[in-house]
């Protein structure tokens, strides 16, 4: 059936969208979700062990949130400017957001910190994104760690006092505007024990990008275009989940990331898994075929949004919204920093 926008809105207490990181990553609570017996389990995320069985393999997203916000001036005149980095197009110019957008057309120049950093825009594309190319002395990376801020979904109000709890414990590869929010639930120490269970731990690369900060704006979904993300599978994790499956084990996502990106490779090579990279578009909803993933962990995502209709492509719109339902009136706590659902 063709679904339309207002079919993936649920009703979320504004108290309910999690501010802060729950203190222990691993005590966070967790939705078990069997979707083939309809059935609800409330656990804690540490539970999940009981849910892995040896031979299955564990995928994690290691991509690392960068300090991608900065803030500069416009030399001539003072002017504030904030810019958040999306991704890296080539060298050093990056596609970004910027604000005002209006007033920074292709040759403005932006100032930050005491001068060290300058950019200047090179190209204007729509809805405030303009490609800057960067111009510094020394190591762009080590001087964004300086003067960048880890971006915050614009839900999230409250000072991250630590901003290592937006980064999951294996975050490895910079390049994403914003985090896997499902593996940060993951502590070391109960990957240890993931491990110790017999499952194959299994490393993916998606730099999160635009796509998380726009919103769904048509009300038939099928007219929604996604935006590009730069995914990675290499050899080693390929050949690795390639013998979980023929062992009959399960490959068990860990957040939409994962799913995108192992669903991409599956849908590229006909159901296969071979490595690869490049760039994904791949628009997940009710419908698709499953290439690949068996099961996965995920947060509670936002009402309307791509991320609440990959998970209803798995389990069925209806029996996902219950699960919120249900989620809701047992006060789990939503979005980045919230509770987690295992869905099987």
């Amino acid at each position: 059936m063709g679904y339309t926008l207002d079919d993936f809105d649920y009703d979320l207490p504004h108290e309910l969208i999690a501010q802060t990181p729950i203190k222990q990553r691993d005590t966070s609570r967790l939705l078990v979700l069997d979707h083939t017996a309809g059935t609800l389990a409330d656990k804690h995320f540490y539970d999940i062990l009981d849910e892995l069985h040896a031979g299955d393999a564990l995928v994690m997203n290691n991509s690392r949130v960068m300090p991608a916000r900065l803030y500069g001036v416009k030399p001539e005149t003072g002017g504030h400017v904030e810019v958040l980095l999306l991704h890296n197009v080539e060298g050093d110019v990056w596609e970004t957001l910027m604000k005002p957008a209006k007033r920074l057309r292709v040759g403005q120049q932006v100032v930050f910190g005491d001068g060290q950093l300058t950019a200047t825009v090179t190209e204007e594309r729509d809805d405030g994104i303009r490609l800057i190319e960067f111009h510094y002395d020394g190591i762009f990376m080590e001087i964004l760690e300086r003067l960048g801020e880890t971006p915050l979904p614009p839900y999230i109000k409250e000072k991250l006092d630590d901003p290592d709890r937006y980064q999951t414990v294996y975050a490895k590869e910079n390049g994403s505007a914003a985090a896997p929010t499902a593996g940060l639930h993951w502590t070391e120490d109960l990957l240890a024990k993931v491990a110790a269970k017999g499952v194959k731990l299994v490393y993916v690369t998606l730099h999160v990008g635009l796509g998380t900060f726009r919103p769904v704006e048509e009300a038939n979904i099928e007219d929604h275009t996604m935006h590009s993300e730069f995914y990675r599978l290499d050899a080693d994790a390929a050949a690795t989940l390639n013998e979980v499956r023929a062992n009959g084990g399960r490959i068990i996502a860990t957040g939409t990331t994962s799913i995108r990106t192992l669903e991409t490779i599956g849908t590229k090579f006909h159901g296969d898994i071979q490595a690869d990279s490049g760039w994904t578009d791949i628009f997940i909803k009710p419908g698709y075929q499953w290439q690949v993933v068996d099961v996965f962990i995920t947060n509670f995502h936002l009402p309307k949004s791509t991320l609440v209709m990959l998970v209803a492509a798995f389990t069925g719109r209806d029996q996902i919204l219950h699960a919120y339902h249900h989620a809701i009136a047992e006060k789990y706590r939503f979005f980045s920093f919230g509770d987690a659902m295992f869905i099987k």
